[in-house]
């Protein structure tokens, strides 16, 4: 899935239950990025083992994860969440090579990885 991105909330679930998104948006495109999935549970779970499957980037934000997650399924992403967005994909796009300038990365550095 180019251009498509699921964020994670992978805390323990006793503490908070496990909350996925997933974005799409295409470099270069003057959209906003979509969701296109978001679940709690067993449906963030599955959202991240499909991202893991086919090789998609994860990235660990709780507090971006639970606000996306309250957008509607094929919505753009809201005004509020778009400065934490784009630096996840510019993120993406310099880890796959793309045009993404180069810059300091906030917030966690290691993408999550899927269980051995």
């Amino acid at each position: 899935m180019p251009g498509s991105l699921p964020l994670a909330d992978t805390e323990e679930p006793r503490q908070k239950r496990q909350v996925a998104v997933a974005l799409r948006h295409q470099a270069g495109d003057p959209a906003l990025p979509r969701i296109v999935a978001s679940g709690h549970g067993a449906v963030a779970e599955q959202i991240l083992e499909l991202a893991f499957a086919h090789g998609v980037k994860v990235r660990t934000d709780a507090d971006l994860a639970e606000i996306l997650a309250a957008v509607d399924v094929e919505s753009e992403i809201p005004i509020e969440a778009i400065a934490a967005v784009a630096e996840i994909l510019a993120y993406v796009y310099r880890a796959n090579g793309g045009p993404a300038a180069a810059g300091p990365s906030t917030g966690p550095d290691d993408p999550v990885r899927p269980p051995a």
